[in-house]
C-alpha cells in the first residue's frame, strides 16, 4: 500500500540441522514462506472505523469490496474474515458459507500490515510474528488494529514472536528462500524503528527468518505507508522480481524518480544464493476509468492463493490484458481473477493490501 492521503515472548531461533530441499530454508528455524506455497486460510479484516471513514456511502463501498475479495477468494481456499461480534450480522448475507467469521474487533481492512503474519519452521510447527503494527507510524488511530496479532495468536493457541521490530508486512517481500526486498523509508524511519540500518535489517532478518536484505531508499512522508515495496515490485519465484513503472516519463515526479531508482538496484542485485535478479517489467495503465494522481492503480498488489492469482483491474483494456498475461506467465498453473476494487485504490491500497495467508503445515 502506498498513497493513503495521511500526512519478548519467544525469541524466534532454534539451530538449524538440515535444510528443507522445497525452501532452502533450515529446518527448525521460524521463517515466512513465499506468498505461493499451499495455504491453509486467507485473512481479511471488515472496516468500521468511522473516523477513518467518515463517509458512509463510501465505507459502504469498501466493506463491499472486502466481501467480494473474501468470497473470490473462498473459491480456492478458506477465508476467515475478522470483524466484532456486533457486525456479523450484517456481513453474514454478504459472504458465503466459504468465509467464516471469528470475533476479533478491527478497525480498518489492512490485513496484510496489521494481521498474522505467520511463520513455520520446517518441521510442522506454525507461530504468529509480531510486528508490533503501530499505524504507520502514528498516522493512523489503531486501537483494535494493533491488538489482531496477539489476539489470533491468543485465539489459536500459537506462540507470538517478538523481537521488537515495528512495522508492517507491506513494506518487506520475501522469497521464502532466504532474500527480502525493502525500502528503507518504511523501515529505517523514527516513527518506526530509531535505530541504524544495519540494527534494522538485523530485526528484519530474525523476524523473516531470511540472510540477505536488498534495501532501496524509498520515500518517506510522501503517503501513509513512507512507499510500500508491496506496491512496486513483488517477488515471483525466487531470483525473480516483477515490477511495474509509469507509462509516463516526468522527471519532476518523484515517485517516479523512486521507483527507477529501486529498479535500477533490483536490476544489479544478487540473492543470497548468489543469483542476479531477473526483472519482468510492466507498466502502470494509461488511461484507467480514474484519472487521479492519489489514486493507486497497482498491478503487482496481487494476491497468490491456491490454485488463483487474485488481482486488480483499472479499465484500461490494453494495459490490464498485458498484465494479466504477464502475471499467468509468471505464476504457472494458476487461475488469474481480474477484479475491480476502485474503492481500494481510493484509499491508495490494493487487493494484497487487504489479504494474508496462513501457510499449510
Amino acid at each position: 500500500m502506498m498513497r493513503r492521503h495521511v500526512l519478548a515472548a519467544l525469541a524466534g531461533t532454534a539451530a538449524a540441522s538440515f535444510t528443507s530441499r522445497a525452501t532452502g530454508q533450515p529446518t527448525g528455524r521460524w521463517y515466512v514462506p513465499a506468498e505461493d506455497t499451499p495455504h491453509e486460510r486467507t485473512f481479511l479484516q471488515w472496516p468500521v472505523d468511522r473516523t477513518v471513514y467518515p463517509e458512509r456511502w463510501f465505507l459502504d463501498e469498501v466493506q463491499h469490496t472486502i466481501a467480494t475479495l473474501a468470497n473470490t477468494i473462498a473459491a480456492f481456499e478458506p477465508v476467515v474474515l475478522l470483524a466484532a461480534a456486533e457486525h456479523h450480522a450484517a456481513i453474514a448475507p454478504q459472504v458465503t458459507d466459504a468465509v467464516t467469521l471469528w470475533d476479533i474487533p478491527t478497525d480498518d481492512l489492512w490485513a496484510r500490515d496489521s494481521g498474522p503474519l505467520f511463520v513455520v519452521d520446517g518441521t510442522g510447527d506454525l507461530a504468529i510474528r509480531h510486528v508490533n503494527f503501530n499505524g504507520w507510524g502514528g498516522k493512523q488511530r489503531h486501537p483494535n488494529d494493533g491488538e489482531i496479532a496477539c489476539r489470533v495468536a491468543e485465539r489459536m493457541a500459537l506462540p507470538l514472536l517478538d523481537n521488537g521490530l515495528v512495522g508492517e508486512p507491506g513494506g518487506v517481500e520475501q522469497d521464502g528462500a532466504g532474500t527480502l526486498i525493502a525500502h528503507e523509508s518504511s523501515w529505517v524511519n523514527p516513527n518506526r524503528n530509531p535505530g541504524s540500518l544495519a540494527e534494522v535489517e538485523a530485526l528484519l532478518l530474525d523476524a523473516y527468518g531470511a540472510d540477505r536484505m536488498i534495501w532501496a531508499p524509498g520515500l518517506a512522508g510522501q503517503d501513509i505507508t513512507d512507499y510500500h515495496i508491496d506496491a512496486l515490485a513483488r517477488f515471483t519465484a525466487p531470483g525473480e522480481v516483477l515490477i511495474q513503472m509509469p507509462a509516463e516519463d516526468d522527471p519532476s515526479d518523484p515517485w517516479l524518480r523512486t521507483a527507477r531508482e529501486t529498479r535500477d538496484i533490483l536490476a544489479a542485485a544478487i540473492d543470497v544464493a548468489g543469483r542476479p535478479l531477473r526483472l519482468t517489467e510492466i507498466q502502470d495503465p494509461a488511461r484507467p476509468r480514474v484519472h487521479d494522481a492519489e489514486f493507486l492503480a497497482s498491478y503487482v498488489n496481487y494476491y497468490v492463493c491456491n490454485g488463483a492469482v487474485i488481482m486488480a483491474r483499472f479499465g484500461d483494456a490494453e494495459a490490464d490484458a498485458a498484465a494479466q498475461q504477464a502475471i499467468a506467465v509468471l505464476h504457472p498453473g494458476r487461475e488469474v481473477v481480474a477484479l475491480d476494487a476502485d474503492a481500494l485504490g481510493w484509499i491508495g491500497g490494493g487487493i494484497h493490501c487487504a489479504t494474508q495467508q496462513q501457510p499449510a503445515v
